[in-house]
This record gives structure tokens, C-alpha cells and sequence, in this order.
């Protein structure tokens, strides 16, 4: 596994445990459908949320929010439309995508930064 991909999955790994600190019930992670992928798929509350995980190392390249462009939103919402399709008859109430940076410094421990509702 290259290092950016262990660190990606590190990222994930920390924001899943985050959210379920915060009392976010995890569905899904990695979803996956032919138009691409969700990290993280839960529940906060009434709320069926979509979580996009950015990680980094560092902030050199810019803090890991910068990532998430319009572009990456608007998949996002098609994404989230394909995975309430996806679930066939289910009823997901309110949808919120969420948006958690984690930047993981070496040896240090993560530091997590979560957006709710970056796009409703």
C-alpha cells in the first residue's frame, strides 16, 4: 500500500472513531457505486449524513479542507442520491454532508476538525 493511501486510511480510520465519540452511528465505509466513492455513510440523530475525510501530514500544501472543491461537493450530492437509491425503500429524513480534516503529524497525535452540513 503506497503511503498516501495509509495515510488516507489512517484519516478514515480516526474520523470513524471520532464520529462515533460524538454518537454518529457508522453505516458504511468506502461506498462505492459507479460514480465514485463515499468515505464514511452515518447517523447523527434524524440526520443521514455523508462524511468526506480529508487527511494530511502537514498543512504545506494547504489545510486539508482546501481539498473539497465545488466539483467534489456536487459528486458528493450525486453520490448521496445513488446511496439512498441504493437502500430500496428506506426513508433517510434529513441528508447533510459533513466534511472531517484530520491531520496526522508524525508521532504526534491527530488533530480532527469536523464541518456539519458543508452541503444540504
Amino acid at each position: 500500500m503506497k503511503a498516501k493511501d495509509a495515510l488516507g486510511r489512517q484519516g478514515e480510520d480516526v474520523a470513524a472513531s471520532y464520529l462515533a465519540d460524538q454518537g454518529f452511528t457508522v453505516l458504511e465505509r468506502n461506498w462505492r457505486c459507479e460514480h465514485g466513492e463515499i468515505d464514511l455513510v452515518g447517523i447523527d440523530g434524524r440526520d443521514t449524513v455523508f462524511v468526506e475525510v480529508k487527511t494530511r501530514s502537514s498543512t504545506a500544501f494547504g489545510h486539508p479542507f482546501e481539498a473539497i472543491t465545488d466539483a467534489k461537493l456536487a459528486r458528493l450530492r450525486r453520490l448521496a442520491s445513488a446511496w439512498c437509491e441504493a437502500q430500496q425503500g428506506a426513508r433517510p429524513g434529513v441528508i447533510r454532508i459533513d466534511a472531517v480534516s484530520v491531520l496526522i503529524r508524525d508521532g504526534g497525535v491527530p488533530v480532527v476538525e469536523h464541518l456539519r452540513g458543508v452541503f444540504r
